[in-house]
């Protein structure tokens, strides 16, 4: 019985965070539901304002801390490994992104032929909202949204990339156009608000690889930075500690401004149920299969590990926001070495979007269905490429998924005011499939980690042994001692 009583007491002070950050959720739905009982009306935009108050400063400070938290960490990763080892581990990376992604669209497009939610849906009932939020989405072709990632990837100013992204815009020639010829539409551009963050992550590798090239004269700018990606992670860890009262009254507020529940349940409960069963299928099954494919190892073991974060993705509903408790909970519960990680999960966190690809593919069927529309095999095959772009190009951040259905939407011909058939339930999902996305980041770099130990030669350096030889000699020195949690 003792021995029990310790097991059990260990259990619940190695899994504190997960638990006390999954019942900010679980009081969350169920305050915000007392909320929604209490009132005849629904609440004001400036009450639900109150409500989520607390849980946006959390929201700010998680994404306060992504831009020097994601460049320390890269180039402190990249920095300390050989320029080959560098590659290989890199096309790992981007192989399992992709294979992934891919699976998931696949699964999706399975998932929506078979079920086929929309099928019996009343033209009436399902078109009474299409123009509600029209003016609110950018005109967007497939080619510009896939040419715009790439010019994102080469920002000519590093600075403006900290803040604003270029967005390509398309305008009709006059205001009686047609907007059945969008090729004959000027093409301009604009810098939308809110961080480049591919860029970024772009020359952070960058740089990186240019500190590895030249690693034995670049010693003390690398400890710099690697003392810099240290202090992060520690901020990180403060943060961390209030996330369940943040993560409560974002679901709050979540929670009291949604749509009717009868409504929901009765218009589009077959798709929520639909999506969201692809997507934990594809997270709890498929993706742990693969991880014990190349580990053999117990993958609901390393979940397990990652149980702050996967709450922590829930909650706020980006993977971007999420990305300094994954690295914290990736490194510290599972053990994964801090090159890998910090390699790997700012780059997934910006183009490796299983839950939102397998998502996208099944909106996009779905509203061809609520629409009568028969959709030939070309038509299907260009919805599962055209989903695997566009969850690539999907930003991490809260709801990025409705810029980039757009995209999945013209290559089935639907106008792009079709997102808002799905918008009443697009916040759960969103959530949802922002879960699946961290973790198939976290799965696949365990399994890059297992396999690139041999390309592991020089180990991450140590912050505090460092310092101490910077303040003794004057200058930073590589030292090759075993990877710690304060990595």
């Amino acid at each position: 019985m003792k021995i029990k009583k310790e097991r059990l007491m260990k259990f619940f002070s190695e899994q504190l965070l997960t638990i006390s950050t999954l019942a900010g959720v679980v009081l969350g739905v169920i305050f915000g539901l007392i909320l929604r009982a209490s009132s005849s009306s629904k609440w004001s935009s400036r009450e639900i304002m109150y409500f989520n108050f607390l849980g946006e400063l959390f929201l700010r400070m998680l994404k306060g801390l992504i831009l020097p938290l994601v460049i320390s960490s890269l180039i402190a990763a990249i920095g300390t490994l050989n320029f080959k080892a560098t590659g290989r581990i890199g096309g790992r990376a981007i192989t399992y992104y992709l294979i992934t992604t891919f699976m998931a669209v696949i699964l999706g497009i399975i998932l929506v032929l078979t079920v086929r939610p929309g099928i019996d849906r009343h033209k009436k009932n399902s078109t009474e909202s299409v123009h509600t939020t029209s003016s609110q989405l950018r005109t967007i072709t497939t080619t510009d949204a896939m040419l715009d990632l790439v010019r994102n990837m080469f920002p000519p100013n590093i600075i403006q990339a900290c803040i604003e992204q270029y967005q390509t815009v398309l305008k009709p020639p006059s205001a009686n156009a047609s907007n059945d010829n969008i090729d004959e539409w000027n093409i301009g551009h604009t810098y939308g608000n809110g961080m480049n963050i591919i860029g970024l992550v772009v020359s952070a590798c960058v740089f990186g690889i240019a500190m590895s090239t030249l690693h034995g004269s670049v010693n003390t700018v690398l400890g710099i930075v690697t003392e810099v990606s240290a202090l992060m992670m520690k901020i990180t860890s403060w943060v961390i500690f209030v996330s369940p009262i943040g993560i409560f009254f974002l679901t709050v507020s979540q929670v009291a401004e949604m749509d009717d529940l009868n409504v929901v349940a009765g218009k589009l409960g077959l798709y929520l149920i639909t999506v969201i069963g692809g997507i934990v299928f594809h997270g709890f099954v498929i993706l742990p299969i693969i991880y014990y494919a190349f580990t053999r190892k117990n993958p609901y073991t390393f979940i397990m590990g990652m149980g702050p974060a996967i709450v922590t993705a829930f909650g706020t509903g980006s993977s971007s926001a999420t990305l300094p408790m994954t690295i914290q909970c990736i490194e510290e519960r599972n053990k994964v070495n801090p090159q890998i990680s910090r390699f790997m999960l700012p780059i997934g966190a910006t183009i490796n979007m299983d839950g939102t690809a397998l998502y996208e593919a099944v909106a996009a069927i779905f509203i061809a269905q609520l629409r009568g529309i028969e959709l030939s095999f070309g038509k299907v095959v260009a919805v599962s490429i055209t989903s695997t772009a566009a969850a690539i190009g999907a930003a991490g951040i809260p709801q990025a998924g409705l810029v980039t259905l757009v995209m999945v939407l013209d290559a089935v011909g639907l106008p792009p005011e079709d997102v808002s058939l799905i918008l009443a339930v697009d916040w759960i999902l969103d959530r949802v499939r922002t879960v699946v996305n961290v973790l198939g980041d976290c799965l696949g770099a365990g399994i890059v980690d297992h396999m690139s130990q041999k390309d592991l030669i020089v180990p991450p350096i140590n912050p505090q042994e460092n310092a101490a030889n910077a303040s003794a000699s004057g200058s930073y020195e590589i030292v090759t001692v075993p990877a710690t949690k304060e990595t």
